[in-house]
């Protein structure tokens, strides 16, 4: 079967294994090990930062104290060793916003919102995990596909469900690219399938 590695959907480039693979988030797997892993916060735009400084006073009782004297003494990001605006870490782990429950991490700004305490959930780099984003010169923006070992058990619920990483994220995708840009990507992967290209 012929393929193709990347397409373009308006101004945003996507590399077709977010078309091809698959991925459903399995917390009870996973424990939630996307937001303690790794060597830095999570990816940031400029706006975020005034959205996690404003829901502070919703989820600041449900943050660790540790969580609390990061936030205290530098804010809640920082800029990380690439230059990347990022999200405040824990000893150099933990995210600030992290809140461990019977096993598992949690995002305490997202349970804040699925309570509807907040208007905010989480940054737009979580929310479209797997994919990350780069931009580019120009105006376009790139969309690949991370593979992280930990998220292992989160590829093997997709294919079992057959749901696709772009399907999986919609909410997530309409979020930063806009309904109408979703719909798109929506025909265009129908027709790549059509073709027998993806």
């Amino acid at each position: 079967m012929p393929t193709i590695p990347i397409i373009q959907v308006g101004d945003v480039i996507v590399s077709t294994d977010i078309l091809t693979e698959h991925f459903c988030c399995d917390l009870a797997q996973c424990h939630g090990q996307c937001c303690v892993e790794g060597d830095a916060g999570a990816p940031l735009l400029t706006e975020e930062v005034l959205q996690m400084e404003a829901v502070l006073p919703a989820i600041e009782d449900e943050l660790t104290p540790e969580a609390r004297t990061v936030i205290a003494q530098q804010g809640v990001a920082y800029v990380d060793r690439t230059g990347e605006l990022v999200t405040g870490i824990v000893a150099g782990r933990d995210c600030i916003f992290a809140r461990h429950e019977d096993g598992c991490c949690l995002c305490a700004s997202e349970r804040a919102y699925r309570a509807g305490r907040t208007a905010w959930s989480k940054p737009l780099s979580c929310s479209l995990y797997p994919i990350r984003e780069k931009r580019f010169s120009g105006g376009l923006t790139g969309l690949n596909l991370h593979r992280w070992d930990i998220c292992a058990p989160a590829r093997r619920k997709g294919r079992e469900l057959g749901l696709p990483v772009y399907r999986f994220l919609r909410d997530a995708l309409v979020r930063r690219f806009g309904e109408t840009w979703y719909e798109e990507l929506e025909s265009v992967a129908a027709e790549l399938r059509r073709q027998g290209m993806v």
